[in-house]
């Protein structure tokens, strides 16, 4: 995994979300340039689809989502791409799995501001959901909370 560098994260909020809330609906998408190593975060009441390139789906998408009384941050990554096969998919597979904290570090410290104001969410549990069309790299998966994001920038 690459180390996160806070200089190369840029965040943009959009539709009347702030770094002060709301909580929901607050939905995330994280993508990045391979060429500068840069990553893009949008914060926003709808996911950033003019953001996601239709040809890679490299993006991560997440939301905080209600499970009772508690909240928890449920992530989509899409490990097919736009041109799915089995051999491109395990690839993908591999690269999200390797990558993904460093995403999470990058929402984390993206809206950290957020978090300060709402230190029980560094505490919600973090939902994965791997979604592919082979049964082999689909899952749904808990991947610790942001307190384990959150100490390595």
């Amino acid at each position: 995994m690459n180390k996160f560098n806070p200089s190369k994260l840029s965040v943009e909020f959009r539709n009347g979300v702030t770094a002060a809330g709301p909580v929901i609906p607050r939905l995330y998408t994280l993508t990045h340039s391979d060429f500068t190593g840069e990553l893009f975060l949008t914060i926003g009441t709808h996911y950033a689809w003019d953001k996601v390139n239709p040809n890679m789906r490299d993006e991560v998408l997440g939301e905080w989502k209600t499970n009772g009384h508690s909240l928890y941050y449920n992530v989509f990554v899409f490990i097919d791409g736009a041109y799915p096969s089995l051999s491109t998919s395990a690839i993908r597979n591999e690269v999200f799995r390797r990558e993904l904290p460093l995403a999470l570090t990058a929402i984390r410290y993206g809206d950290r501001f957020f978090f300060n104001l709402h230190p029980y969410l560094d505490d919600a549990p973090i939902i994965v959901n791997f979604i592919s069309i082979y049964p082999q790299f689909a899952a749904r998966e808990s991947w610790g909370s942001f307190n384990r994001y959150s100490k390595s920038v």
